[in-house]
């Protein structure tokens, strides 16, 4: 293929429609018909990246190889395709504009005043190309943050405008996602919203070419033919995105409603092979017959949004399928755990998950959380934090060193298990300073965590600024505490675990982003088969 095509996924009348889920699923069945195919995500935030954002403003920051702070949807785009994502996957308002300023400040204009139209928008052109640029992609979906008619997506939906121009025919198309509400009142579905948001959409110049509509109800074909009608696109391209049980349910969905037929039409490409999804559709089998159930619980300060824990919550749901188990994701509030109620809060529990997180709020509840699996034996996994919090309570609880703590939480404390590197003693800003993205991790032999990985070396994210401080490693390992991971060029353990325990394993890492529905995460699935045993017996 010569050229490059490119699909602008848009979205009107209400954000949380879904555009990255539907944005994934397009990806999925092109994927599968034999084209190259990746997604990008545009925010109209003025943040540089999600990286400092509250997890309940923007839900969890999903981190890339490359180190990228990047929006959750990244999170859906690898686990759809299987194909890892980058800094150039994600851009953001304030990414844009701090380039743009920056080549004002060294000159790069001219002397030209610098403006929205061109400088902003050749900007976000240049980052729209970047991808198919390289010569890795037939398709590049882009999804645009927001919804059509915000004043903040405006930039890039004249950015879009003038791309599609440029490309020329054939080569690009829009997807318009909108919803259809049903009126309980009036028993019936109403298009108005979507005409008004085609309108809107029209106004700035971009007509759109597929309509995909989210319905809690059938549409029929009456309201196909109006929409068609009135919103100016064919009635093979309004498309039914209907509530699907499961996420996994809908490049299955849009494969019945022919939307990836209709795109190659569009874009001029032939339909190469039929889809082939067999192997998804045995994943999608797993998980909604599963042969056993268990309960986990998942501690965490930002429980109240499970966006916050995404990617955690998804790994489960491939653990899951793998071991043929429902695993029912618990939330426990770790502020509101205590010596007192943590055996009524764990007393319907298979295993605990300790979260990742930032900061001091609930931390005495994580590690009220550590102390009782450890004493009881319940399967245990931290992550992050979790592992943080997993070394301080052994340090307190076994090793007797009552006043151990991070400096994260206590910068006096006379044992600091936990510390700052170094190199980050010095660092005030907070964007893009932690340890970031894919590092090296040794694992040693005749450990659990060799038994899981089955390979002396791996490759795991990170997105942390505090470390294991390597000081009490010896005197943690002589009281049972193993070391059984460790970064081959700084020698900061990355893993630590217990023998003698149904399943005690802590990791300074983020598994959950690189868990896919093609490649469940082997942490997550092994933590899931040693709670379905635990239950058993």
């Amino acid at each position: 293929m010569n050229q490059t095509k490119y699909i602008f996924v848009t979205g009107g009348v209400t954000s949380s429609l879904g555009k990255g889920i539907i944005a994934a699923s397009l990806a999925k069945l092109l994927q599968a018909r034999g084209y190259r195919t990746t997604i990008q995500k545009f925010d109209p935030y003025i943040n540089v990246d999600p990286g400092t954002l509250n997890p309940y403003e923007h839900g969890e920051c999903y981190v890339t190889d490359d180190g990228a702070e990047t929006d959750l949807d990244l999170g859906h785009y690898e686990r759809f395709l299987n194909v890892p994502t980058s800094q150039a996957n994600n851009v953001t308002t304030g990414r844009v504009y701090l380039s743009v300023i920056e080549k004002e400040r060294r000159g790069e204009f001219l002397g030209k005043t610098v403006q929205v139209v061109p400088h902003i928008t050749n900007e976000i052109k240049e980052r729209m190309q970047l991808l198919g640029n390289s010569g890795n992609y037939d398709i590049v979906i882009t999804e645009i943050g927001g919804t059509v008619g915000d004043i903040e997506s405006l930039p890039y939906i004249e950015s879009v405008r003038q791309l599609i121009w440029d490309l020329g025919e054939s080569n690009s198309l829009v997807v318009h996602l909108t919803l259809v509400p049903y009126l309980a009142a009036a028993g019936e579905l109403k298009t108005k919203p979507t005409q008004h948001s085609v309108k809107t959409l029209m106004e700035s110049g971009i007509k759109a070419d597929i309509l995909v509509c989210r319905t809690e109800h059938e549409l029929s074909d009456e309201l196909r033919q109006k929409m068609a009608s009135f919103c100016n696109v064919s009635r093979d391209s309004v498309i039914q995105s209907i509530d699907a049980s499961t996420i996994y349910e809908v490049p299955n969905l849009m494969l019945q409603e022919g939307l990836d037929v209709v795109a190659l039409k569009k874009l001029a490409l032939p339909k190469k092979n039929t889809p082939d999804l067999t192997n998804w559709n045995v994943f999608l089998h797993r998980l909604k017959n599963p042969k056993h159930v268990v309960n986990i619980g998942l501690i965490g300060k930002y429980v109240e949004l499970q966006d916050s824990y995404k990617s955690i919550i998804e790994a489960f749901i491939h653990a899951g399928a793998a071991n043929e188990t429902k695993v029912n994701v618990v939330s426990v509030h770790s502020e509101y755990i205590d010596a007192n109620n943590v055996a009524e809060k764990f007393k319907d529990l298979d295993g605990v998950l300790v979260a990742p997180g930032f900061g001091e709020r609930g931390i005495e509840g994580k590690i009220e959380a550590v102390r009782y699996v450890r004493e009881n034996n319940i399967p245990f996994l931290g992550i992050c934090l979790g592992m943080q919090m997993a070394v301080i309570e052994y340090s307190r609880n076994v090793l007797g060193l009552k006043d151990s703590n991070s400096t994260e939480m206590n910068e006096g404390t006379a044992n600091p298990v936990i510390d700052l590197m170094e190199e980050q003693k010095t660092i005030t800003d907070k964007g893009g300073t932690m340890r970031l993205g894919a590092w090296k991790c040794d694992i040693k032999d005749n450990t659990l965590a060799r038994m899981i990985y089955n390979k002396p070396q791996i490759l795991e994210r990170h997105r942390h600024r505090y470390e294991y401080n390597g000081e009490y490693a010896e005197s943690l390992e002589k009281a049972g505490l193993k070391s059984s991971g460790v970064n081959p060029d700084t020698g900061l353990v990355e893993i630590v675990e217990l023998e003698n325990h149904p399943f005690f394993l802590g990791v300074q890492y983020h598994p959950e982003y690189k868990s896919t529905v093609a490649n469940p995460h082997p942490l997550f699935v092994s933590f899931v088969e040693a709670t379905v045993k635990a239950k058993q017996k």
